[in-house]
């Protein structure tokens, strides 16, 4: 019996929801047979009876199901469309006679786009309404408090009713996130459009149940992505009311781009007086390039404008562009310390994404800045420190899969020297290399003639070299070289013997240029007379050639050790044999290279190409044999615990003899020999070492003679110079101190996951450089030393897990000096954050300290206090 009821309560409700129990005509209803209802098919409704379901005394045993035309069935306009899905924990009660549903504990209901979760939800099937609210537990909390959503609106509130139909709904004590801000209210009126009306309300970007602090207000209204407007407001810091108000609040609450006014910073400078700075409008263009117009200006005359932009296609390209112009003025008129300074920046970074295209690429990084941009302008540490800014714009591609072009151009500047130099532009074309003597259908191993291959690469070039003051002079486009570069290798590889590769390399080369030089001495009937060098416009090709041929192997040996915790030492050396050729390309009938006259009557030989982008060929024959001994030493040390596991230790990881001998010199044949080498010790110090030994004695006055020191003073080589550097990088925590200090490995248990954030996390870099050069003074005939050192350190410390310090500093030992010095300190503060930067002393030395709220949307609501570098505090 209890099954039935509960059955026929469910068919009541459906009939109830779709409104189909009081809309059947009479005489198309079979009442004996208690035919009824379900909609299933497009030309079909299956009507269930509900007559006798109402007289829930003497339900009826069983239901029959007809079918029945659905041109004869009439649905009423307030019949519910969607299906109703809910379900409760505790239970669910139905009250058929006044068409009611009661859902205890955890109820859920979802329909359409609307979802409400509650431990009380009341639903009236007549009106289409809900009522929801919490329950209270044994102590009289009240818990399982409504939550509701619709759309992208959700909503924590203490009661609400919603009506279905309407879509419209009373909220009381509600919680709502907008954007991402919290609004707070003790009573919402929500509209069909989602438009809501609060009474009694706060606007806050905390997330606390009990927000840190509000801009509170009377009325409000919410348009969800896009604003919210308030009346009369005032700021309450933890409940208090403070005397900061607004005759009405404004919040932007649209997700993506917004168009609007950029509220500047402000405060005042010592030597510019009181400021606002990045002020302006951002424009956000489309979904795929916004536009900020912003400006800085100063009470005693400095100002600057500024344009940035950033662009974004998927799949396609991305990058910024920054512009800048500004006028510096510091000091007073009409006093000697008065600086007036023009200053501009252009800044641009494109980036093409690798999908864009499979053989194009096209990229740019743009840094252009006046030499003192960075003064008065910098907004970062790096840009400050920095004195060397380089700039290039490529764009490369290859097609039949053999040949590559590729475009660029370049920039690079010095501020402290204002030198600018700029390749405008540098178009490189290259052919993949080839063998001209393979067949294409070979078969067996390859002769040796078949590894003969060729490349071809050339090089266009136009250049320029000035100062910045000159750059946009009218005269600029004659001081710019130009010229064009054809390289030519054919290279073979021959194995010999198994053992031994032997590589031969002919490099034809010609160089084509739009000028050449005349030089001679014109007296000009003065005592000293002077060097006049003439300028002659013409094409000009200039050619040379030479041969390399080089010959090597390895050669491996090792020691092995049956005890103790060395296991074997390797020592892999690697000999190289090298001779390089070339013809004299100083000799006239080449007519590279030309004499003047000077005022002596010496004859001064020079190229007529002197100064050209790709130089000259060789002004004298070469015949140079070199000779270079490679070693590497390495050591196997066996693992205590487990004898047949072993590390690999490097010792040495490079150190290299090389001399050379050439054979067209009339004297003074042999090369100084070189020794240099690495390794790393320790994982953290890496060592470098080079050295320079001379074979041949030095006369009186300092100059090499062709004696050699063998038979001089009876040793090989004199050492000329010797140089050392030492640098040591640690990356210290308290792992590392742990790991230190401790004889054994300390096991953490499995079940020990968490990770406790009061403690004090900390970590810091440590790095130390040591350059120490002994060179020799030929005049003297003595040694001098010199010693550079430097320490610098960077550290971060969280003091809790809110609280964190960074800090970066070093130390010049050879100027006794402090490098640069900066402290951060940091502090969380919730919805909030405060932050103090000090740089005690130096050019920068400055101090900054602000308090703001964390959310985007509320970053005006901040205090700062600042005493900038330029202020000379």
């Amino acid at each position: 019996m209890f099954q039935k009821l509960y059955f026929s309560s469910f068919l009541f409700l459906f009939c109830v929801a779709v409104g189909f129990a009081q809309d059947v005509p009479d005489s198309k209803v079979n009442k004996r047979n208690r035919r009824s209802n379900i909609l299933q098919d497009t030309n079909n409704v299956i009507i269930l009876d509900t007559i006798d379901i109402l007289n829930v005394e003497n339900p009826p045993d069983s239901i029959e199901i007809s079918v029945l035309d659905s041109a004869t069935l009439q649905i009423s306009p307030n019949a519910i469309e969607n299906i109703i899905d809910y379900q409760a924990l505790d239970s669910i009660r139905f009250d058929l006679v006044n068409k009611k549903i009661f859902m205890f504990n955890k109820s859920e209901i979802t329909y359409d786009d609307l979802f409400l979760e509650a431990d009380y939800v009341e639903i009236d099937m007549d009106k289409g309404e809900i009522f929801a609210s919490g329950m209270a537990d044994s102590s009289g909390t009240v818990i399982g408090k409504p939550m509701f959503k619709q759309g992208e609106q959700k909503f924590k509130t203490e009661k609400m009713r919603y009506n279905i139909n309407t879509k419209k709904g009373l909220i009381y004590t509600v919680i709502t996130q907008e954007g991402s801000g919290f609004m707070h209210g003790e009573k919402i009126k929500k509209y069909e459009d989602n438009t809501t009306y609060v009474k009694g309300g706060k606007y806050t970007t905390c997330d606390a149940q009990c927000p840190h602090f509000e801009l509170a207000f009377n009325k409000a209204k919410v348009i969800p992505n896009d604003k919210i407007i308030t009346g009369p407001a005032y700021l309450r810091i933890e409940g208090v009311p403070t005397p900061l108000a607004l005759p009405f609040g404004y919040f932007p609450n649209k997700k993506g781009r917004a168009n609007g006014l950029i509220i500047p910073s402000y405060g005042e400078s010592a030597n510019r007086g009181f400021f606002f700075e990045n002020g302006g409008f951002y424009w956000g263009i489309n979904d795929y390039v916004d536009l900020a117009l912003l400006g800085d200006i100063y009470t005693r005359g400095s100002w600057a404008a500024k344009v940035r932009s950033a662009y974004n296609k998927r799949y396609k390209f991305n990058g910024n562009l920054d512009v800048a112009y500004a006028i510096n003025l510091t000091g007073e008129k009409n006093t000697a310390d008065y600086q007036k300074a023009n200053d501009f920046m252009f800044r641009w970074k494109h980036t093409q994404d690798p999908k864009a295209h499979p053989t194009r690429r096209f990229s740019a990084d743009v840094n252009i800045l006046s030499n003192t941009f960075s003064k008065f302008n910098s907004t970062n540490t790096s840009d400050y420190l920095s004195n060397t800014f380089q700039s290039g714009v490529s764009y490369s591609t290859s097609f039949a899969g053999k040949y590559n072009l590729s475009a660029n151009i370049r920039h690079s500047q010095n501020t402290l020297t204002r030198q600018v130099d700029m390749s405008l532009p540098e178009v490189n074309f290259s052919a993949n290399r080839f063998y001209p003597f393979r067949k294409k259908n070979r078969s067996g191993s390859l002769k040796w003639y078949e590894n003969i291959s060729m490349s071809y690469n050339a090089n266009m070039k136009n250049k320029i070299t000035t100062v910045d003051t000159l750059l946009f002079t009218e005269n600029i486009l004659d001081k710019m070289q130009n010229g064009i570069r054809h390289s030519i290798p054919v290279s073979s590889s021959i194995k010999i013997l198994k053992f031994f590769n032997w590589n031969n390399t002919v490099n034809y080369t010609e160089r084509w240029y739009s000028q050449s030089i005349d030089r001679y001495w014109n007296n000009n009937g003065f005592t000293e007379g002077e060097l006049v060098t003439d300028t002659i416009k013409g094409f000009n090709a200039v050619r040379d050639f030479n041969y390399n041929s080089s010959i090597t192997t390895r050669l491996y040996g090792m020691k092995q050790f049956k005890k103790g915790k060395l296991a074997a030492f390797r020592h892999v050396l690697t000999p190289t044999m090298n001779f390089a050729y070339n013809p004299n390309f100083g000799s006239s009938k080449w007519g590279y290279y030309k004499y003047y006259q000077d005022q002596s009557g010496s004859l001064r030989q020079y190229s007529i190409y002197e100064g050209g982008l790709y130089g000259s060929p060789p002004s004298r024959k070469s015949g140079l044999a070199s000779f270079s001994l490679t070693n590497n030493l390495e050591a196997k040390i066996r693992n205590k615990k487990d004898t047949a596991d072993s590390r690999k230790v490097i010792l040495i990881e490079n150190l290299t003899f090389s001399t050379a001998y050439n054979f067209a010199l009339d004297s003074l044949r042999w090369i100084p020999l070189v020794i240099n080498g690495r390794t790393t010790l320790f994982k953290n110090l890496y060592v470098t070492y080079n050295s320079i030994w001379d074979p041949y004695v030095l006369d009186s006055l300092g100059k090499r003679t062709s004696k050699l020191e063998m038979n001089t003073n009876n040793r090989l080589f004199r050492m000329t110079s010797n140089d050392w550097n030492f640098s040591l990088n640690l990356a210290i925590n308290q792992a590392f101190i742990d790991k230190l200090f401790s004889p054994k490995e300390v096991e953490v248990p499995a079940s020990s996951t968490t990770v406790s954030t009061e403690s004090n996390e900390w970590n810091m870099t440590l790095s130390y450089n040591l350059y120490y050069t002994n060179r020799e003074n030929p005049l003297l005939k003595m040694f001098e030393d010199d010693v550079i050192q430097s320490l610098n350190l960077q550290g971060e410390f969280y003091l809790t897990r809110k609280w964190r310090v960074n800090f970066t500093s070093g130390y010049d030992f050879k100027s006794k000096d402090f490098s640069y010095t900066a402290i951060d300190i940091y502090r969380d503060l919730h919805c909030w954050e405060m932050r103090f930067n000090w740089i005690p002393f130096g050019f920068r030395k400055s101090w900054n300290f602000s308090i703001n709220v964390k959310a985007s949307v509320l970053q005006d609501l901040k205090y700062s206090l600042k005493k900038d570098f330029r202020d000379s505090y």
